[in-house]
């Protein structure tokens, strides 16, 4: 699409009356008429051209999120073109209604055309699992992928019907306020759907440059050396974000072959001890740092609130000494989507390291940590 000179919001139609509060979200047509209403968006200039690459699916239970969401929508269409279908749920109606608007987010590219992507936004109340599911499912493009990100707690509207129509599904473990049954329900439910579904939690998303940043400073030979021989770690997080602690904790100990033992503590292939802590801080930033300690070496990643890069540092009592800058995560939940959107991939690390995580963050017998 190349990159874009300006933007613009079009509704169906320039006559329409939008009412203040869905102005963002376009015009309000009736859900039995989406299809033919898209069809007339196209057909009033043939200078809009429509792009699409995904079904992007957002949904959430919390209020205003449609507007929200829209906002969202319209920068991730900038590089990532798709069909987005924005879905809130008010549960605490009793009534079953169900509210559509339509609209196009339009980038001018190069100064020519403008390649637009469609977006529905869809209101539910009431009881809505069925609707919510056909709705949804209907308005699809049937030709292209569904990437299906749930905003917040996991809740009963998602089932294994739904499930089985989503190729990869975003979700932010983070929000869960109970992990272990937000786990457990997914777990379940990607089993039953014959476990087609790509997972991808924005927790693990969140410390993919922290990863890398750690990875490379392992490619050093004396750091690489001194694997068998690490016998502390310890990592700073922010209270927020102790998921993606314990998931790079989890990465940590898959990689390198360590067994979790019965005391909390991990075990290398050759027996020897590994004591682990995460310690929470408040004025971390997501990943305030990790130091791992090993016979003879130092290894750290640090970074400090508001930096923009991480700091990798290799010392060795040997005089040895290894300094390295690498970009730093992204915070906000739209950048780690359009991350998640751009490397794709079947992300099947963190299916491999899931288990161990599932142990640290619900541990079997306490304390975990030393």
């Amino acid at each position: 699409m190349g990159e874009p000179q300006s933007s613009e919001t079009i509704p169906v139609s320039a006559t329409a009356t939008i009412p203040q509060t869905d102005a963002a979200l376009g015009i309000e047509v009736p859900v039995s008429r989406i299809d033919h209403e898209l069809r007339l968006l196209w057909e009033q200039d043939e200078a809009r051209s429509n792009a699409s690459l995904i079904n992007l699916v957002v949904y959430s239970e919390q209020s205003g999120a449609l507007g929200r969401n829209s906002g969202v929508i319209r920068e991730l269409t900038r590089d990532h073109a798709c069909r987005a279908i924005l879905v809130e749920m008010d549960r605490s109606v009793e009534e079953p209604t169900v509210r559509a608007w339509i609209t196009a987010h339009c980038h001018l590219s190069h100064g020519l055309k403008s390649v637009c992507c469609e977006q529905i936004a869809l209101h539910f109340t009431g009881r809505a699992k069925g609707r919510l599911r056909n709705t949804v499912f209907a308005h699809l493009n049937a030709d292209l992928p569904v990437v299906f990100w749930w905003q917040g707690r996991l809740s009963g509207v998602f089932d294994e019907r739904m499930a089985s129509a989503i190729d990869r599904f975003i979700f932010d473990s983070s929000a869960w306020p109970d992990a272990a049954e937000g786990f457990d329900m997914l777990r379940e439910i990607h089993h039953r759907s014959n476990g087609r579904m790509i997972l991808q939690d924005l927790a693990w998303t969140r410390v993919w440059h922290f990863r890398q940043c750690l990875a490379r400073l392992f490619d050093d030979a004396v750091a690489h050396d001194a694997i068998p021989s690490i016998r502390r770690i310890d990592i700073r997080h922010h209270p927020e974000h102790r998921h993606s602690a314990l998931l790079v904790i989890a990465w940590l100990a898959t990689r390198a072959g360590w067994d979790l033992a019965g005391d909390g503590r991990f075990a290398n292939p050759s027996g020897g001890a590994i004591e682990w802590t995460a310690s929470a801080d408040p004025g971390a930033c997501i990943l305030g740092g990790i130091g791992i300690e090993a016979e003879g070496v130092r290894i750290r990643v640090d970074c400090s609130p508001g930096c923009s890069h991480f700091h990798g540092q290799i010392i060795s009592t040997r005089g040895h000494e290894v300094k390295t800058v690498s970009p730093a995560d992204p915070s906000n939940c739209q950048d780690l989507v359009a991350e998640q959107l751009s490397r794709a991939g079947r992300n099947t690390l963190y299916q491999q390291i899931l288990p161990l995580f599932l142990t640290l963050l619900h541990p079997p017998t306490t304390p975990t940590n030393p």
